[in-house]
């Protein structure tokens, strides 16, 4: 008995056990409650319910099966009516055909590949019901993240990164590593290492770590570095995220035989919204297009996406031989920490969340534009009270 591991028999006795209640919610409803979060701030960024279909985002497609669930679950219906804001429960758009109640574990899973349908593992499509099973346990141990807000806008990022191929999901091997700022899939969830503890040896001779690890749907807990790894390497859908990829240059010279790709242009914006007339020389829309900005702009004032303004254009940069798409991911992911925090009705009174607009200053933009050009983009990210790029801590 004295050469047994206590602390990982501790451990494995804890799968077991049934978590407490916690703030009158048990981790269940905790849990049904996170995920209608997530679906709520959906609607707000984008204006409308999520929607199946193969030609929507894949994150709308998930968040579809899931408000499914919620609104053919009794159960799920009492939880939430106090916090259906939006009167989701109650919506007619997509109500499934047939009760959830009566959907077996394989038509559920069935249901959820349709779903996904046969794309990259970058969508998620090896989620499993045993998975979820497994994880369960694990995410009952979970607390609300008080500083998510944080940490959003990176998950928005990493979203964005891997639509856009500048990472890529790896199956998780059993002795791969775990460190601070790597991100990971468990669970069908997005998982953020926050922060690792000092290193010490277990009392079975391996080295370990206390993480802070935050998750998707706005939750934390505390995990030994290895049980984040056992976690990961039993889960079916479990990946790693690689790092961003190398970033792909563009000329600033031009060339005869070069082939524009497009350009990008930074935006200010001429609208009369207070905090917009208040900070008007900090705030800048970042874009890329492959045709004349010009046309890009020519109707600002009737689009959301430009505040419903008229604009000016500040500055432009020709592209050559680039991938619009991947560089205009780069350009959040650097500012994401400055991204700007509006929402706006469009002429329907729908809310929208524009996403290109930033607390920068311009100099900084040119900043990072060289560091595109040099290579030296890898890693940096806007550091908002210094208002200087600086070195990602991850």
């Amino acid at each position: 008995m004295s050469e047994l591991d206590l602390d990982q028999l501790s451990e494995e006795l804890a799968d077991f056990a049934q978590p407490a209640k916690t703030g009158g919610r048990s981790p269940r409803e905790e849990r049904i409650i996170a995920g209608f979060e997530e679906i709520q701030r959906f609607v707000e960024q984008h204006g409308h319910p999520p929607h199946h279909g193969e030609d929507k985002d894949i994150f709308e497609r998930l968040y579809a099966v899931r408000l499914d669930r919620l609104r053919a679950l009794e159960e799920c219906r009492i939880v939430l009516a106090p916090f259906d804001r939006q009167g989701l429960l109650s919506g007619a758009e997509i109500v499934p055909a047939e009760p959830a109640e009566s959907m077996t574990d394989d038509e559920m899973l069935a249901e959820l590949e349709n779903v996904v349908g046969t794309s990259a593992i970058t969508e998620l499509r090896h989620v499993r019901p045993r998975a979820e099973i497994r994880a369960s346990d694990e995410i009952a141990n979970r607390e609300k993240c008080a500083d998510f807000d944080r940490y959003r806008p990176l998950f928005k990022q990493v979203e964005d990164e891997l639509k856009t191929g500048i990472r890529q999901a790896r199956p998780f091997g059993k002795d791969a590593s775990v460190g601070t700022g790597n991100f990971f899939i468990l669970g069908g969830q997005l998982v953020y290492i926050a922060e690792m503890g000092d290193v010490f040896r277990a009392p079975n001779g391996e080295s370990d770590a206390r993480l802070r690890v935050i998750y998707s749907n706005g939750t934390e807990s505390n995990l030994l570095r290895r049980s984040l790894q056992r976690a990961l390497y039993k889960d079916e859908a479990g990946r790693r995220l690689t790092e961003p990829t190398d970033v792909p240059l563009f000329s600033g010279a031009w060339e005869e035989d070069d082939i524009e790709s497009g350009t990008i242009y930074v935006l200010r914006s001429l609208s009369s919204n207070p905090f917009v007339a208040e900070h008007r020389d900090l705030i800048h829309k970042i874009g890329v297009t492959g045709g004349k900005v010009e046309t890009r702009i020519a109707n600002a004032a009737l689009d959301p996406t430009y505040l419903l303004a008229d604009v000016e254009v500040i500055a432009t940069y020709k592209l050559a031989r680039v991938k619009r798409t991947k560089l205009e991911a780069i350009f959040h992911r650097i500012f994401a920490p400055a991204q700007l925090n509006l929402t706006i009705n469009d002429r329907f009174g729908h809310p929208v969340h524009p996403r290109e607009w930033f607390l920068v200053p311009l100099h900084v933009i040119d900043e990072a534009v060289d560091a595109i050009r040099d290579g030296s983009i890898t890693n940096l990210v806007y550091d908002p009270a210094s208002a200087q790029l600086v070195r990602h801590p991850c």
